[in-house]
């Protein structure tokens, strides 16, 4: 990225700077820069771009200032805290402690103005750097021929690029400003206009532009309205199915259709509830708890989850046997582990996948324990379920995963009138943490003998499309996206804890709850996918623009969704001239910044690609289109219907392409 130094400036004139959009992030020189403590946290806090606070201390006597302007940075949301070398070494420690708390990058920087010493004394510099604390090395010497920028751009051999930027000053190295990008420099600087350079040789910033980007200098932006996504069909199957089974009247709001969406119309449909849809508005009048008599086959379309769900329920208020049947892709996809877990309660399945046939009448007495590592799906079908049996029982679930998806299903159930305990259990660690990814087991109270009520419920918006669109505005520019739920259950919320760690800024709007995203500097990153899969398609286009290694784990059970996404996410990426290899359950990419690759020559490569009828794999590609050499060409388009009908027209308005 591009880095603007700006010195000389006051508070208002920042403001008016910073709003540009042809400026992605900002060095503030707090030592030459007109502001108040008060300007400094106000700016710091208010502005969504990554912003560096540096202080140049040439005077000792102005050390307290320096400290304490760079800690209200720190505190006010500074991307980056930058020190000199040679800054005084108590002040610069204090700093690094509040920088560590805060989650601010620090920079350790090096200025020769005189000339370029050898690399192997330049290197000395850089590990002196990495001993004091730095995420980020900057080396800027002075160049007077060719070999001096040589001998800087050595340590680019030695040194991982996302924590160096190492260039030269003076005429003679101007374009080495440039060329630390494309060797995967976090981000280099250049002045506003040619009058207002910071060091010697910066190039201004309408001149870096067109020497970076070319004709891509035209970077993603939404258009004036914020992007709006619909409703997430993980809220909507969930109300839709109980409101089903449920006495009286439900109301189900902020509905919007897609495929799986309208195969759980039909599902309640063929229960027996009567569904009419008025405005954004789903109104089913359910069936008090019965399913209609008769029922010899119930058809759950392309959905693995509403298959999942209705197992349990036809067990437990059906006249089984019932033959469940499906379409396209759900008629490979496994059902791993659902025999040995609906045998626990007396229910036997006669295939392993659809179509099969589900016999036997659901019971559970006691404690009952079964294994989740198979997934959250059926899990939830089964707390929904329980509770119709006459006696209450205990489960205790061992190796859960997705576990969103089931605080989500109890969140739903009791608002529809039943009420399920959990207790979660783990380690020293996740007793500390409370990180759900640490959670070893959980066990669920389920009372017997209830009976769902009618309830109004408002849907969510799609935390997992919105993803797609945050992903492409942390990659090549900016996205809006109003209408979510921050303090949502979905488990694609995980999305705002991803792409800050990769290196974007995230904000969002406290009245409007508009949802912001800003490129920034992006690094590799580690992140468990355990509790949230159907981000992995998204975020692993994410990681092949992160300079360095990403890994992603919990990867291994998504070879049973609609494709096999980890072997199709490989294929994908390796089509693009990505490196990316699974090992057990991680899968590791090994991504460079947008910038290397435009500097490179290492665009993704277009070409066709085989979406293998999967929704999220065709959405990831369609991000990934953006940053290509040439076209991507899906070669289904249509199977994106199934959980977002209209994304290709609402990508096309977001990106313009």
């Amino acid at each position: 990225m591009i880095c603007v130094s700006l010195k000389n400036k006051d508070i208002d004139q920042l403001y008016t700077i910073l709003e540009r959009p042809d400026v992605q992030m900002a060095e503030i020189r707090l030592d030459a820069c007109d502001l108040s403590v008060e300007d400094v946290e106000d700016l710091f806090s208010s502005i969504d771009k990554p912003l560096v606070a540096t202080y140049m201390l040439d005077d000792p006597s102005r050390a307290a200032d320096a400290e304490s302007k760079l800690l209200t940075a720190i505190n006010a949301g500074a991307a980056y805290l930058d020190l000199d070398i040679d800054a005084p070494a108590m002040m610069c420690k204090r700093l690094r402690r509040e920088a560590r708390e805060a989650g601010t990058l620090l920079i350790r920087s090096f200025h020769d103005y005189e000339g370029t010493d050898s690399t192997r004394a330049l290197a000395a510099v850089v590990d002196k750097c990495l001993h004091l604390g730095a995420d980020i090395v900057k080396i800027a010497t002075t160049a007077t021929r060719e070999a001096d920028i040589a001998k800087v751009q050595k340590l680019y051999e030695q040194y991982s690029p996302e924590n160096l930027i190492a260039f030269c000053m003076g005429d003679a190295g101007r374009q080495s400003r440039v060329d630390c990008l494309k060797y995967g420099a976090p981000f280099s600087f250049a002045s506003l206009t040619a009058d207002e350079a910071t060091a010697p040789g910066q190039l201004p910033l309408a001149e870096m532009t067109a020497a970076v980007y070319g004709p891509l200098a035209g970077i993603v932006q939404v258009g004036e309205e914020p992007i709006e996504v619909g409703c997430s069909k993980s809220c909507a199957q969930r109300a839709i199915i109980l409101a089903a089974i449920a006495e009286g009247e439900s109301r189900i709001a902020g509905f919007s259709p897609c495929g799986d969406n309208d195969s759980a119309i039909a599902v309640a449909k063929a229960f027996g509830a009567t569904v009419r849809q008025d405005g954004d508005v789903l109104v089913i009048n359910g069936t008090g708890g019965r399913i209609k008599a008769g029922i010899g086959t119930l058809h759950t379309g392309e959905s693995g989850f509403l298959t999942r769900m209705c197992i349990p329920l036809l067990a437990a208020i059906g006249n089984t046997p019932i033959r469940i049947t499906g379409e396209k892709t759900l008629l490979t996809r496994p059902l791993p582990g659902a025999k040995a877990m609906m045998g626990n309660f007396g229910v036997s399945l006669d295939g392993e996948n659809v179509p099969l046939t589900v016999e036997g009448t659901l019971t559970g007495t006691g404690t009952v324990e079964i294994d989740g590592s198979g997934g959250s799906q059926l899990v939830s079908g089964l707390l929904a379920a329980l509770p119709l049996c006459k006696k209450g029982c205990t489960v205790r679930l061992v190796n859960p995963k997705s576990i969103p998806y089931i605080f989500m299903t109890l969140d739903i159930m009791r608002q529809f009138g039943v009420n399920v305990d959990c207790e979660m259990e783990g380690g020293e660690e996740f007793a500390e943490s409370q990180d759900w990814s640490l959670c070893e087991a959980m066990t669920f109270t389920i009372p017997g003998g209830c009976s769902y009520r009618a309830a109004d419920v408002n849907l969510e918006a799609d935390w997992s499309a919105a993803a797609n669109f945050m992903t492409a505005g942390a990659i090549f520019g900016k996205a809006d996206v109003k209408g979510l739920d921050t303090k949502s259950l979905q488990a694609d919320l995980s999305i705002l804890d991803i792409l800050p760690l990769a290196g974007a800024a995230v904000s969002q709007e406290e009245e409007s709850g508009i949802v912001h995203v800003v490129r920034g500097p992006l690094r590799g990153f580690e992140v468990d996918a355990t509790n949230c899969p159907d981000l992995v398609p998204i975020i692993s286009v994410l990681a092949a623009f992160c300079q360095g290694q990403s890994t992603i784990t919990g990867v291994a059970r998504l070879a049973t969704k609609e494709s096999n996404r980890p072997g199709v996410i490989v294929e994908m990426l390796g089509q693009m001239g990505v490196r990316a290899r699974l090992r057990g359950d991680k899968l590791q990419v090994e991504g460079r910044s947008l910038e290397s690759r435009i500097l490179s020559g290492h665009l993704l490569r277009g070409g066709n690609y085989n979406t293998y009828g999967d929704h999220r794999i065709a959405m990831a590609l369609s991000v990934a289109s953006l940053g290509a050499d040439s076209h991507i060409i899906l070669d289904d388009e249509a199977c994106m219907a199934k959980s977002f009908p209209g994304f290709a027209q609402t990508f096309l308005k977001f990106s313009g392409k």
